[in-house]
């Protein structure tokens, strides 16, 4: 029992550094490419595939050292470590980027997010402007960018596990019934 709390440990912590790694090169890459400030669906879907694939591969793992077996809470239990530690590099590179490598990036998403409004909605005026820019501004807090990293990076873990459990699940046969 021990041996398998530390084989699922390994696995947590081997993988969640793997999905902290990539994430954290994915963003640079944005960053070299001058793409950080931009959001659009394509981030979101490699960001996902990237997890999908990482939190995937370290549920198989688990099932492959527990004899091919695997039930759907071990399964999330593996899948949300492994989110919990890549989201926790991730926060720690965010904090470094924002602080030492671009220190003004706060700033840079809000004059780009005043631009997005005023291109959409030519009338805004100037209160609706400030107001606007006073809820950006708290939400890109080194705080609160820290807590919606790890509540995102925890929420998606959740349900990538859930969906990739599902698929892999497999309950051991009781010998005793028959």
């Amino acid at each position: 029992m021990e041996n398998q709390q530390n084989q699922t440990q390994q696995i947590i912590l081997n993988n969640g550094l793997i999905l902290g790694f990539v994430s954290v090169v994915y963003a640079i890459i944005r960053y070299a490419m001058g793409k950080h400030l931009e959001n659009d669906w394509t981030v979101s879907v490699i960001s996902f595939v990237i997890m999908l694939a990482v939190i995937g591969y370290g549920i198989y793992l688990f099932k492959q050292a527990n004899e091919g077996f695997l039930t759907i809470s071990q399964g999330l239990k593996i899948g949300v470590g492994i989110a919990l530690v890549g989201g926790i590099i991730s926060v720690i590179y965010t904090y470094i980027f924002t602080t030492y490598i671009e220190p003004d990036f706060a700033n840079q998403l809000l004059i780009l997010q005043e631009q997005q409004i005023l291109e959409k909605y030519p009338d805004f005026t100037d209160e609706q402007l400030e107001s606007a820019a006073n809820m950006t501004k708290k939400f890109t807090s080194s705080g609160a960018m820290a807590a919606f990293g790890i509540m995102g990076s925890l929420f998606f873990g959740l349900i990538v596990s859930l969906i990739v459990s599902l698929f892999l699940r497999k309950s051991q046969e009781n010998p005793y019934t028959n």
